[in-house]
């Protein structure tokens, strides 16, 4: 019945140990992944450092900054190997609330619905919003998902968002040398590869908060090459391959 939070992390650092005191304070049950490539401001020597003080913390030290993508697979897959029921992805900035994790959970089996697979804190669904963002990064969130829905037949308002919790008995059954994604792609083809094994997914609304602190880690490069992925994997799925 264990459940796993997982946060991706370089140089986060101002945002880490608080954010590990909010997502206890929110949810105390829960146990602490920190995926850390390497961080040179020392990231990843406090989570060491906590975990020695706290069983619940984790943190798996990567050589370098190897993408996203393979950061949330390299959770995924430490998820797997160690029982858990449950493994929730959220940003190291504070732009994912973590007050939002006990509705995250609990929305995972309804009492009132059948079992959901992914719940997705979504900013597309009534109730959910973004905060601090200019026109021109909310035109192009939105134009993502629109582009991500219609390419790959995906259901969820909120395709692109990284706040989710996935069942980890259903990630048994992915495939995860076939995912191509290395960035931000991941979040999208994660869900389609997931949708082909028959799962269902749900929206709770969260407040998307752009970060107060530290350095935004947004590339360019791998925002084409996340389309030019999302792209080919669309090409696929309207061939029924």
């Amino acid at each position: 019945m264990k459940t796993l939070v997982m946060t991706a992390t370089y140089n986060e650092m101002e945002n880490l140990p608080d954010l590990v005191e909010e997502i206890f304070r929110h949810a105390p049950q829960v146990e602490v992944l920190v995926i850390d490539d390497n961080s040179p401001d020392g990231t990843g020597d406090w989570c060491d450092r906590k975990g020695r003080e706290d069983p619940r913390v984790h943190c798996l030290h990567r050589e370098g900054k190897l993408g996203l993508g393979t950061a949330i697979l390299a959770g995924m897959q430490y998820a797997l190997g160690n029982e858990y029921r449950y493994v929730v992805n959220m940003d190291a900035d504070f732009s994912h609330p973590p007050r939002c994790l006990p509705e995250l959970i609990r929305g995972m089996d309804p009492p009132d619905g059948p079992p959901v697979d992914v719940m997705i804190g979504s900013r597309y669904i009534p109730g959910g919003g973004v905060k601090d963002w200019p026109l021109k990064r909310k035109l192009m969130s939105r134009g993502v998902n629109l582009y991500a829905r219609w390419l790959l037949g995906l259901g969820p308002k909120d395709c692109s968002g990284g706040y989710r919790c996935y069942r980890v008995s259903l990630l048994k059954q992915l495939d995860f040398t076939a995912v191509r994604s290395r960035g931000y792609s991941f979040q999208e083809e994660v869900l389609w590869r997931l949708k082909r094994r028959g799962a269902r997914f749900g929206e709770t609304p969260i407040l998307f908060v752009d970060r107060c602190r530290g350095q935004s880690k947004i590339d360019s490069r791998e925002a084409v090459e996340a389309l030019k992925i999302i792209f080919q994997l669309g090409v696929r799925n309207w061939l029924g391959r």
